[in-house]
């Protein structure tokens, strides 16, 4: 399916039907490039399609790699900018030990994950860091 070389084949056509008649899909077949497309748009591992017996199954990953020196940085990020939302990217730079423009990139990664935010301006702003992280 990543190869976008299958024919797609409604399993239950009625429905199918139904869901093309009010708009819920464009056309058959074109959910599966959307998805994939989507995927690598936010560079996130490719969904796994497998046909399993009478059905279908997508396996879906998180992107989090174990033992990811960057996701290891992104996650004491987090945890630095929860302990001063204050700190500027260049304090960050230090204690993370990288490059001002690495963690500009991080924190632009984070910002498009929805973990953290800006708020106010870009001198006396601060960072918020989502509850759930």
């Amino acid at each position: 399916m990543l190869a976008n070389n299958y024919k797609s084949t409604p399993r239950n056509k009625l429905i199918a039907d139904f869901c093309k008649n009010v708009g819920i899909i464009e056309k058959y077949g074109s959910g599966v490039r959307r998805i994939i497309d989507y995927f690598a748009s936010w560079n996130l591992p490719f969904p796994e399609f497998r046909n399993i017996s009478d059905g279908f199954m997508v396996t879906v990953f998180d992107g989090i790699k174990e033992n990811d020196p960057e996701n290891d940085r992104l996650k004491r990020l987090i945890l630095a900018l929860k302990k001063n939302k204050y700190t500027s990217r260049n304090k960050l730079a230090v204690l993370m030990g990288v490059s001002a423009s690495t963690i500009k990139r991080d924190l632009e990664i984070l910002k498009e994950q929805g973990i953290i935010k800006r708020m106010g301006p870009a001198k006396g702003g601060y960072w918020e860091v989502a509850e759930n992280d």
